[in-house]
């Protein structure tokens, strides 16, 4: 750890022990901690490792090729803020396919943006973080997807089979500006630092049209963009009060036991039984109170005990009988049939017909990588089946995508089969 990143931590753990102490302090003078050349220093670090596409104005992460671009950057930024003249620029809309075939909004902040809300979020994190329950798990340090799938088996085993399921309807698009403010004020009350969310909220949003006709710009009224370096910390922010009501005294968690699980926008409410009575709740909660909207075509109530089965990040979640014979079924955790269909896509685009010309070990290397990161991802669980059929998959596209490099007949060398032939240039097997 350098200086820079020593007196940072000692930073935030400072603002952390003082939000800790005093649950109700109201902090009134950040912003100074904003501007200092050792957190921006940190903030563009964590920008340059995310990468990214450039803003509005074009200019990419490749730009700052040099130490000395990145100081005066960095140093031009700190006075802009200093002097209280920054301002952030319009978001570039861009369009991500979705898996059920619509399109995500993505709104991407230039890189100066970035490092401001990234400088931002160093500030204000530990603080927040704080407040946060333990049953959110999702864009918080220290805490990942697999800790949230493990409440939910020890959530099951401890028979809280009656889950409701639920899901929000573009949550990050739908956050009311004036009731999320409301959030931050009852731990931020420094007007600068207010003010520099307000305009990232507020900021214009460009989205290119048909030729010659020009950008098309809207101005939002409600959300936080997705691709904004502190909407995730802002999306937790607002979803810590359905958090709080939902654990406080006299709440679902005290009355009937129920279980919070919650990974960013998405959540799932387990409980031995009566979850019907739940649905009103949340019902209430978040349409009414919070203003947002449940999916109802993908929010539902489950009981895994009657052979019905719920999908949470990435794992399918159901019983099946015993394998060895015995009375009771077994609790199954496995990829989802999503997920599966998902890695098969991604081997089909990087063994696709317009990968030809590039070199057969590059090729390999690519595979390998996203086979690597996939099974980090899912090594818990019950995940045998599903590795052997992508195992399979894998072997049958990279027997088509060598067949088709060239106009000869493409075959391993004689006595070997292709299973041991990819295997010898490297291909890893999960």
């Amino acid at each position: 750890m350098t200086i820079t990143d020593c007196k940072v931590h000692r930073l935030r753990t400072k603002l952390a022990d003082k939000a800790k102490r005093e649950p109700e302090f109201r902090f009134y003078c950040l912003y100074g901690h904003i501007h200092r050349m050792d957190v921006l220093r940190i903030a563009w670090e964590q920008v340059r490792r995310n990468g990214g596409c450039p803003g509005i104005d074009n200019i990419s992460l490749n730009f700052f090729d040099s130490e000395e671009k990145v100081q005066n950057f960095l140093t031009s930024l700190q006075e802009e803020l200093k002097e209280k003249r920054y301002l952030p620029m319009a978001l570039k809309r861009v369009m991500i396919p979705k898996t059920n075939g619509k399109l995500r909004p993505l709104s991407i902040p230039t890189v100066k943006d970035r490092v401001v809300q990234a400088a931002t979020r160093l500030i204000l994190e530990p603080i927040f973080e704080t407040d946060f329950h333990d049953c959110s798990f999702g864009f918080r340090p220290n805490r990942s997807a697999h800790q949230a799938l493990g409440q939910i088996r020890e959530a099951l085993q401890k028979g809280k089979t009656s889950v409701y399921d639920a899901d929000l309807r573009s949550y990050f698009d739908t956050i009311p500006h004036n009731k999320l403010m409301a959030c931050i004020k009852m731990r931020v009350v420094d007007k600068s630092v207010l003010n520099l969310i307000k305009m990232w909220l507020k900021a214009p949003i460009e989205e290119e049209t048909f030729k010659g006709r020009g950008p098309k710009v809207t101005y939002p009224k409600k959300g936080t963009p997705q691709g904004g370096v502190i909407s995730p910390l802002l999306a937790n922010i607002y979803l810590h009060w359905f958090d709080t009501i939902f654990n406080r005294e006299g709440g679902p968690a005290s009355q009937i036991g129920a279980v919070l699980i919650r990974y960013a926008d998405d959540f799932v409410i387990m409980v031995k039984d009566q979850c019907s009575k739940i649905e009103g709740f949340v019902k209430e909660k978040i349409e009414k109170w919070l203003e947002l909207e449940i999916n109802t075509e993908k929010t539902k109530i489950v009981d895994i005990k009657n052979r019905e089965q719920f999908s949470f990040l990435g794992y399918t979640f159901r019983y099946k009988r015993s394998p060895k014979g015995l009375p009771y079924p077994m609790l199954c955790m496995e990829p989802s049939k999503e997920s599966v269909r998902k890695a098969k896509e991604r081997i089909n685009q990087i063994l696709g017909l317009n990968k030809g010309m590039i070199p057969i070990k590059d090729v390999i290397q690519q595979t390998n990588r996203f086979l690597r990161g996939w099974e980090n991802y899912f090594s818990i669980g019950y995940t045998r089946i599903e590795k052997r059929r992508i195992n399979y998959h894998v072997q049958n596209r990279m027997t088509r995508h060598f067949k088709r490099r060239s106009q000869r007949p493409y075959r391993p060398p004689e006595g070997m089969s292709f299973y041991t032939h990819w295997k010898k240039l490297g291909l890893i097997y999960l």
